[in-house]
């Protein structure tokens, strides 16, 4: 690969960068992940399934700069790609292994992998690396177009090459790549690759699983040492789904790992992958997410259907791509979950609990509220999908002490309840309807 003289400064200056980079842990609590000061981190994620199959370097800076801009802290995709069999090459012509075989990477193609990698980390986020998608372990699922190539061996090898060529940068390792885990031979290789990658990384690294969907790694590795947090996957199969009944589950989980939603609704992807049953939407974003969120979720990841296959007029689309992903960036969900993680960061979230009975008639379908408290009775925060009323239960909580603001998801700014109620009267929203949702914030409040 020719370096012009800016872009070898460049690309020294990242490496520097990434190689004095501390990994991300586990709080002690196990509810949340943190940095190597110690401080909450906000897991907010954008899926870039394709970038390294699709992308040229200046594309993918430019996606990179967008999402940085935006808010978001990691970006999530597979070094081995969805679709292609291996053999189609990337943007330079370059196929990630030589014949199809795990002990053989091609230093070509890595180059690209290490350069984007480098791009992402000298813009202050992280990578949640793939090593793989997960039809190259197991063909049994809808996604991919494999071949199977990992044997456990293969995999405990591959795991470890990866690990070291990447222990020093800011990574998040993500095992799985859509898949569940179906036969014996399949969990061991999972398994061996999360072994490579601890003994690359000399144990240095944090490993979770990315599950298909609707799906759960918990289901298949929560006891395993290797794995640090769990991810499931709410998927694209209908509106409303209650993806906080997954996060609920593995909440009540021990020992405590934290967990979030790897894959929930994508916006502008067609409901259950069929145009004729809809579009989801930044409503439909938004929901899934503060569900999640307000539910014990540690982090949120937003996909966009246009964004993660890179489409763009003349490429083959998967399922109905209909905006190219350049245009698509700027759909108004993605700044939507920056605007959550400014919401959540500007109050002290890694402390808050699900709260489901601080709420009265919360209700059910797409309107059903969910809250989170501080143990401390410092904090409440609430989510009323239809902005309808949130009756605030008052024998356990006092609505006329503290201060209390309205969050519009929408466009991410604070006002005031300029009236609070008398207890057992509900909090009234500014407004009501679908895609008229709040967020009430009760500060310095008294929780008996």
């Amino acid at each position: 690969m020719l370096f012009t003289p800016f872009r070898l400064l460049f690309a020294l200056l990242l490496a520097g960068v990434c190689a004095t980079a501390q990994p991300l842990r586990v709080a002690p609590n196990g509810r949340y992940l943190v940095d190597g000061q110690g401080k909450p981190f906000f897991y907010l994620g954008d899926t870039a399934w394709e970038i390294f199959s699709r992308l040229t370097r200046e594309e993918a800076g430019q996606y990179l700069k967008n999402r940085a801009a935006k808010g978001f802290t990691v970006i999530e995709a597979p070094v081995l790609p969805i679709f292609g069999r291996l053999q189609a090459p990337n943007a330079y012509g370059q196929v990630p292994l030589h014949g199809q075989d795990p002990d053989r990477p091609n230093e070509a193609y890595f180059e690209l992998v290490d350069y984007v990698v480098n791009a992402a980390n000298g813009l202050g986020m992280y990578f949640a690396l793939a090593p793989t998608w997960g039809d190259k372990v197991s063909m049994t699922a809808w996604s991919g177009s494999g071949p199977e190539i990992f044997t456990p061996e293969k995999a405990r090898r591959y795991g470890e090459w990866i690990g070291r060529r990447y222990r020093d940068k800011r990574i998040i390792w993500m095992l799985g790549g859509d898949r569940n885990p179906e036969k014996p031979e399949h969990l061991a290789a999972w398994r061996e690759m999360a072994a490579g990658i601890e003994a690359g990384t000399g144990g240095n690294c944090l490993l979770t699983y990315h599950p298909e969907g609707p799906g759960n790694s918990a289901v298949y590795f929560h006891d395993d040492a290797w794995l640090d947090f769990n991810m499931v996957q709410s998927g694209h199969s209908r509106k409303d789904y209650p993806n906080d009944s997954l996060i609920g589950v593995n909440y009540a989980r021990q020992p405590a790992k934290p967990t979030l939603d790897g894959e929930p609704r994508y916006e502008d992807h067609p409901v259950d992958w069929k145009p004729a049953k809809g579009w989801f939407d930044d409503y439909d974003v938004r929901q899934a997410a503060y569900w999640a969120l307000l539910s014990g979720a540690a982090g949120h990841v937003y996909g966009n259907h246009n964004v993660w296959q890179f489409w763009q007029p003349g490429r083959e689309p998967v399922s109905h791509a209909r905006t190219p992903w350049q245009q698509a960036l700027d759909q108004p969900g993605a700044a939507q979950m920056g605007y959550a993680r400014k919401l959540f960061e500007s109050v002290a979230w890694h402390t808050l609990v699900p709260a489901p009975q601080l709420l009265r008639n919360p209700g059910s379908g797409t309107g059903r509220q969910v809250a989170a408290a501080s143990a401390d009775g410092t904090l409440l925060v609430a989510y009323s999908p239809l902005g309808e009323p949130l009756r605030v239960d008052a024998q356990q909580f006092s609505p006329g002490s503290g201060t209390a603001r309205w969050f519009d998801p929408r466009n991410g700014t604070f006002s005031p309840v300029r009236k609070q109620p008398a207890a057992g009267k509900p909090f009234v929203p500014p407004s009501k309807g679908r895609g008229q949702d709040w967020v009430l914030v009760l500060e310095k409040s008294t929780l008996r």
